[in-house]
């Protein structure tokens, strides 16, 4: 099957062409600034990439310029049977894919006290798939479904229980696509079934989370009731003391709006460092001298090290940590601070396999024959959306 998946955010339009027979996506790409005057585009299929200026584009017109871009690439509506639509909260009413229809869109809105910063523009994504394409089944996939078989003793905060069952402040967990992919992919490079598996994935990129998937299922993971809460992230503080927010109102004289505004926007490594959000500008900043850059590097390193010490007692074996995300597929340096910390659990690195993402090695930057591994897995989360798409209408 052929899926267009899209990943509609408030000022950007991301989109992929997958086919699901062959587990590729050949032509893939994205509006960003959507609605400012340097709105771009950019296409890549295969080795080419087109990129135009679309000044003042909205999400509407960004979709009419990826079908003129499919249309120069002989590709139109008939080479694509479904649309998927990344949805990042589906609270606890989705556990699984689900095609769009009106009562969905008001359950997605229902979540969006849940998602502020997301399912409004992942809805208005959801609005111009079913306008230009009214004739093509759209299916909903939710960030925060593969959760679903977290049990409460990991979801449930021990705040009163009527703020769990009359307001849903549970956790939820995010980057669910991601994570199923990676450790679906990492089952089949061990050459063993998904459901004798236990895995902690790592998703580090800008945003990051780890989870621990016992048998096929998450059963814990770092993120909470929103995006903000776990690993030390680009922008995004994770994990801070509930007291925090008071003691700023009290010395700062902040409000939560310029609260909210530094955890999501102005802390993680950018906070730490003063530098950057973008590990690789840290890394270098840190090997020529930048104390900032450098402590930046250690605290997310550590943070990491210690939410996947702190995952692994779900387990009574662990078969392979999986990285994954930007920086764990590419941060030699983030990997060679954090995997030692973990020998506890029996980690060995091998320096050299790390130095060159365990290119030789399917992706193993552990010591031959020692367990656990740990593995570099690419992720596609588009490719994963296609496919939970086929999976569900070929059921139907």
């Amino acid at each position: 099957m052929k899926v267009l998946v899209l990943n509609s955010g408030s000022s950007s339009l991301k989109f992929a062409l997958c086919d699901t027979s062959t587990e590729e996506c050949p032509v893939r790409g994205q509006v960003d600034a959507l609605g400012q005057d340097h709105a771009a585009l950019k296409f890549q299929a295969g080795q080419d990439i087109y990129e135009k200026k679309v000044p003042g584009a909205d999400h509407i017109k960004a979709l009419e310029e990826i079908l003129e871009y499919f249309q120069a690439q002989n590709i139109d509506s008939d080479d694509f049977e479904a649309i998927g639509h990344r949805i990042v909260h589906g609270g606890e009413k989705f556990v699984e894919a689900t095609v769009i229809d009106d009562e969905v869109i008001g359950a997605i809105k229902d979540c969006i006290n849940l998602a502020p910063l997301h399912n409004p523009a992942n809805l208005m994504g959801v609005e111009v798939g079913r306008k230009v394409f009214p004739e093509k089944p759209q299916v909903a996939v939710f960030d925060t479904a593969f959760h679903q078989t977290i049990p409460p003793i990991a979801y449930r905060y021990s705040l009163p229980t009527y703020l769990y069952e009359s307001h849903g402040v549970r956790k939820y967990g995010f980057h669910g696509t991601s994570h199923r992919y990676v450790v679906n992919q990492a089952a089949k490079m061990l050459n063993k079934p998904l459901s004798r598996c236990c895995f902690i994935s790592a998703h580090l990129g800008n945003g990051c989370s780890a989870t621990a998937v016992k048998y096929g299922n998450s059963v814990d993971t770092t993120m909470g009731l929103t995006p903000l809460d776990g690993l030390v992230m680009g922008t995004r503080s994770g994990n801070v003391d509930p007291g925090l927010h008071e003691y700023l109102t009290r010395i700062m004289g902040w409000n939560i709006h310029q609260i909210n505004d530094v955890l999501n926007k102005k802390s993680g490594l950018l906070g730490i460092s003063g530098l950057s959000s973008d590990m690789r500008e840290i890394t270098t900043a840190a090997k020529n001298g930048h104390l900032g850059a450098k402590l930046a590097a250690e605290v997310f390193s550590y943070h990491l090290a210690q939410s996947i010490a702190s995952l692994s007692i779900n387990f009574t074996h662990l078969d392979a940590l999986v990285l994954t995300g930007g920086i764990g597929e590419h941060s030699t340096t983030v990997r060679a601070m954090a995997i030692p910390l973990l020998q506890i659990l029996g980690f060995s690195l091998d320096v050299l396999r790390n130095e060159v993402d365990g290119k030789h090695t399917r992706g193993v930057i552990t010591i031959e024959g020692w367990s656990p591994m740990a593995i570099i897995v690419k992720t596609n989360e588009e490719l994963q959306i296609a496919l939970d798409v086929e999976a569900l209408l070929g059921s139907k």
